[in-house]
């Protein structure tokens, strides 16, 4: 499975009011690894940047004035997106972009020719509801160093979200194993994999003490309810756990 991340910056908000892409980054993921395959451009937009867009990116009129223009680099472009699935953080932004790009030049918008595009920052809401996702929330809830990231940057951003992605992600392919289903040996490395055994789990009873908290807790949630705790109506005289002989 190939996927690229990828990230724009942009002189302003809105396509429809002539603001361009001045800078593009993408990295390639083959079967959850990242390859070190990226592409990355800075782009003339042939116009200012909003102050608070470049107060994002930091990316001058000056500095982007002798930087190719979107047409000279959309064959490449297509091309290294082509077939993949495309992972953007807020992909309605980037893509309306992208598309406005393409359209003036008569190309092909990007779900003609890119497999799937997919919004990691709606995966992060539905994994994390009511909680920051912005890409700088993600690398903090997840452990990843951003404390390079000073401005934004489209291939600094891509790389981020490259690692985001995959810990967000991380599930039950990452313990995806080929077994023989007649004896339990794993085909691919040859190891024998020991059987799960159960009585070796510790078994932690709680105490006196934690018991008699707990049931104060629930007597105080049942009274704040009105005695609608679901957990008492369940078991309204908990029995005490008697100790394994």
């Amino acid at each position: 499975m190939r996927q690229i991340i990828l990230d724009t910056e942009t002189t302003g908000l809105d396509p429809a009011q002539g603001h361009r892409i001045v800078e593009i980054g993408c990295l390639e993921i083959v079967n959850r690894m990242v390859t070190g395959n990226t592409m990355h451009v800075y782009l003339n937009p042939d116009r200012d940047s909003d102050p608070e867009a470049l107060a994002v990116h930091g990316l001058t009129t000056e500095f982007l004035s002798d930087k190719p223009r979107f047409e000279d680099i959309a064959d490449d472009l297509i091309r290294f997106l082509e077939g993949a699935e495309i992972i953007i953080h807020n992909a309605a932004f980037d893509t309306k972009f992208l598309n406005a790009e393409l359209a003036r030049l008569g190309r092909p918008a990007m779900h003609e020719f890119c497999a799937t595009i997919t919004d990691s920052l709606l995966h992060a809401r539905e994994l994390h509801p009511g909680k920051r996702n912005s890409l700088d929330a993600l690398c903090e809830r997840y452990g990843i160093s951003n404390a390079h990231r000073t401005l934004h940057g489209a291939l600094l951003d891509a790389r981020l979200l490259g690692e985001v992605w995959l810990a967000m992600t991380r599930g039950q392919d990452a313990l995806l194993i080929d077994l023989d289903e007649s004896d339990g040996n794993a085909l691919t490395s040859g190891v024998q994999l020991a059987r799960y055994d159960a009585s070796a789990l510790p078994v932690i009873r709680a105490s006196e003490e934690e018991l008699a908290e707990h049931q104060a807790y629930l007597s105080e949630l049942d009274k704040s309810a009105g005695g609608a705790c679901l957990w008492r109506q369940w078991d309204p005289a908990p029995q005490p756990i008697a100790e394994a002989a």
